[in-house]
């Protein structure tokens, strides 16, 4: 994919990476244990084999995600997140509180899986480990 925006900023350069149609789709699937190319089309009504299988390969590229040959006639691969693919479920949590207070139809919530009782993010300080109330960007030099 040619990157779109050449501004210095984490979420424009994050979007170089993630923000075509359907990527973010993608690893979406693969998180919830959709790991085949069959399984993962399946579930994404509407992507084409095509537009599948080189997103597939771009994020394999950008080490979002490793490929896996389950069967070699024809050849199969099964998808798995690395490290950086993973740390992507804190983006969906994200969309998924976002979208379950401003959507017209909301069709997911985060809960406590103990409880069911809906949650919120919190930041923490990564010293510290205290909660943070006060949260600010700032360059880095």
């Amino acid at each position: 994919m040619k990157p779109r925006y050449d501004i210095p900023c984490n979420i424009a350069q994050s979007l170089n990476i993630i923000g075509d149609r359907w990527t973010l789709l993608i690893i979406h699937e693969i998180l919830v244990g959709n790991t085949t190319f069959n399984e993962i089309k399946k579930s994404l009504n509407g992507i084409s084999s095509n537009l599948l299988s080189d997103r597939l390969k771009y994020l394999e590229e950008e080490g979002l995600l490793t490929a896996e040959l389950y069967s070699s006639h024809p050849p199969r691969y099964r998808y798995m997140l690395t490290e950086s693919g993973e740390d992507l479920e804190h983006v969906f949590n994200s969309l998924v509180v976002w979208g379950s207070a401003h959507l017209k139809k909301c069709y997911k919530k985060l809960v406590d899986s103990e409880t069911g009782d809906e949650l919120e993010i919190a930041y923490y300080n990564k010293r510290t480990g205290k909660l943070v109330e006060n949260v600010k960007v700032v360059p880095v030099e």
